[in-house]
């Protein structure tokens, strides 16, 4: 019973890990935000800013973190990064979670928003910065907004038209 039951979570890890993967490329930027690469001292300061601590090589919190992809997605001339992790343990049906930082004007690195879902920036916005769409299983996503502090929930939508939740 034991063996079956370490080949089934074998199995459901891996399975997890392959639609972790399909999903990092799921991750959209606005058309405009530049790719940016980080210093390896940047790198760090964006995990820990995203609650991640360095074990070995490998960046974790309830999961393994990657850092998907790094942009200026509000053209302020800092970075911004997306931060993925995988796992149906961590992160239910969805299996992905996301934590979006932002570099700083003083240097450090800061969680804009972050959680259980599939990052995808929309071309609404305000202040400077994209709407966010937070999808995963269903048809209807909440779209956060940029208060200029954090982004709260701004509305629900499927395929860009609302929809009650």
């Amino acid at each position: 019973a034991d063996t079956i039951r370490s080949h089934v979570q074998e199995m459901n890890m891996r399975c997890a890990l392959i639609i972790a993967a399909m999903l990092l490329a799921c991750v959209t930027w606005p058309a405009s935000a530049q790719v940016l690469t980080l210093t390896p001292a940047d790198t760090s300061a964006a995990f820990v800013a995203a609650g991640y601590k360095l074990t070995g090589k490998t960046w974790m919190a309830c999961s393994e973190g990657t850092m998907s992809e790094v942009r200026d997605i509000n053209a302020d001339g800092f970075p911004d990064a997306i931060i993925s992790s995988g796992g149906t343990e961590c992160h239910g049906m969805t299996g992905q979670g996301y934590s979006l930082v932002s570099k700083q004007p003083n240097g450090r690195w800061k969680l804009l928003a972050g959680g259980i879902g599939i990052p995808m920036f929309l071309k609404s916005g305000a202040k400077g910065w994209p709407d966010l769409e937070v999808g995963g299983p269903g048809f209807c996503f909440p779209v956060l907004r940029w208060n200029g502090q954090k982004y709260v929930l701004h509305r629900h939508e499927y395929e860009g038209k609302p929809c009650k939740r």
